[in-house]
C-alpha cells in the first residue's frame, strides 16, 4: 500500500503532517513525530512581533550609555525579562534538520509587509526545506478597504518569495468576500500550496478579574467541514498544491481531505490531546479504510470527489445547504 504524497515540491511517505504548535519546540519532540509517522513537520511560529521586539532590544543595548562618562566603564545594559528568541528559532531549525530526515517547514507568522520577512531568508540558510506563511490579520481600522487588506496578502506573499528559493505555502483564513478569487490571486502571487484554514483564537472574559484573557479551544472533527469545502472547490482550478488543516482527528478524516483534493492533512489537537503517538493510530485506521475499499495508493484518492469529479458539483454549493435546512428534523 502506498501512502506517498507530492506537497511543496518533496515526495512525502505519507499526507500526515504535523502542523505549528508547541510539540514542535523541543527537538525529542521532533524525533518522535518522525518516528511515530509524521512525513513532515511545521515548526512553532515565529511571530513579527518577536522580531520586532529583538530588533528594539538591539537598538537599546547599543545605544544606551553612550552618552556616559569615562569612568563608567563597567557599566553593563539591563537585559529585558522576556527573550523570545528569533536567533534561538533560527538555530532550533539547523537543530531540526540535523535530527530528523523528514522536511521541516519554518513558520513566519505575521500581517504586515515589514522587515521580519528578511527572516525568511535566514531559515532558508538555517535549512528550512519551505516556509509557511501564517497570516494572522485582523482589520480594524474602518476606513480600510477589504481590497487594502487583500493587498496585503499578496504584498506578503511576492516579499517572501522574492527573498527565497524554497517553497512558500501560506496559511489563511476564509474571511474574504471571494475566497475563490484570493486562492487565484495568491496562486498567480506564486504561493506554493496554500493552507486551508487558519483558525483565529478568540479572546474571553474572566468575570472574576474583569479583564480580557486568552483562550485556546482545541479543535474537533466537525471543524474540518469549512476547509473540506473550499478545497474541493478549489482543486483543479490553482495551480497550488492544497493543505489541509482544523478538525482532522482520524484516519477517516484524512481520507475525506484528500478525495476532495488535499495533498495532505495537518494535525495538531488532536495530538496535544492524545499525544505524539497518535499519528500511528491515524495512520493505521487510514490503511484500514483503504485496503477495506480496495485502494492501492494515496495518489489513487486525491482530488476523487473534488467539485469537478463529483456528479453533483453544486452539492459543495448553496444548493447543499437549502438539502441541508429543508431536511432537517426536530427531535422533540
Amino acid at each position: 500500500m502506498n501512502l506517498q504524497t507530492k506537497y511543496l515540491g518533496k515526495l512525502l511517505k505519507s499526507p500526515i503532517v504535523v502542523s505549528a504548535s508547541p510539540l514542535s519546540e523541543n527537538i525529542d519532540n521532533i524525533k518522535r513525530m518522525e518516528d511515530a509517522g509524521a512525513s513532515a513537520i511545521v515548526l512553532y511560529s515565529l511571530f513579527e512581533e518577536q522580531i520586532r521586539l529583538e530588533q528594539i532590544e538591539l537598538e537599546h543595548t547599543t545605544t544606551i550609555g553612550a552618552e556616559a562618562y569615562a569612568e563608567s566603564l563597567s557599566f553593563f545594559p539591563q537585559a529585558y525579562e522576556y527573550r523570545l528568541g528569533p536567533e534561538e528559532y533560527l538555530e532550533h531549525i539547523h537543530k531540526s534538520k540535523q535530527a530528523v530526515k523528514i522536511p521541516i517547514i519554518a513558520s513566519l507568522n505575521g500581517s504586515t509587509n515589514g522587515g521580519w520577512i528578511n527572516y525568511a531568508k535566514k531559515m532558508e540558510q538555517a535549512g528550512a526545506d519551505a516556509i509557511e506563511c501564517n497570516i494572522y490579520y485582523i482589520p480594524t481600522d474602518l476606513n480600510l478597504k477589504g481590497e487594502e487588506v487583500e493587498q496585503t496578502y499578496i504584498d506578503i506573499v511576492k516579499s517572501v518569495k522574492k527573498a527565497v528559493t524554497i517553497p512558500v505555502a501560506v496559511k489563511l483564513s476564509p474571511y474574504f468576500s471571494n475566497m475563490a478569487n484570493m486562492a487565484k490571486r495568491l496562486d498567480d502571487a506564486g504561493a506554493d500550496a496554500l493552507v486551508l484554514f487558519n483558525r483565529f483564537y478568540q479572546p474571553d472574559i474572566d468575570l472574576g478579574q474583569r479583564e480580557v484573557v486568552p483562550n485556546i479551544l482545541l479543535s474537533h472533527s466537525s471543524a474540518m467541514r469549512l476547509p473540506m469545502r473550499w478545497i474541493a472547490i478549489l482543486k483543479g482550478k490553482i495551480k497550488a498544491d492544497l493543505a489541509a488543516t482544523s478538525g482532522i482527528h482520524t484516519g477517516e478524516d484524512v481520507i475525506k481531505m484528500l478525495m476532495v483534493g488535499a495533498n495532505v492533512a495537518m494535525v495538531c489537537s488532536v495530538l496535544l490531546k492524545n499525544g505524539i503517538v497518535h499519528i500511528k493510530t491515524i495512520e493505521n485506521q487510514m490503511k484500514s479504510w483503504m485496503e477495506e475499499h480496495e485502494y492501492n495508493s494515496v495518489e489513487e484518492m486525491i482530488g476523487s470527489m473534488s467539485q469537478v469529479k463529483v456528479s453533483d458539483p453544486s452539492s459543495f454549493e448553496r444548493a447543499q445547504y437549502m438539502k441541508a435546512i429543508t431536511k432537517y428534523k426536530l427531535g422533540y
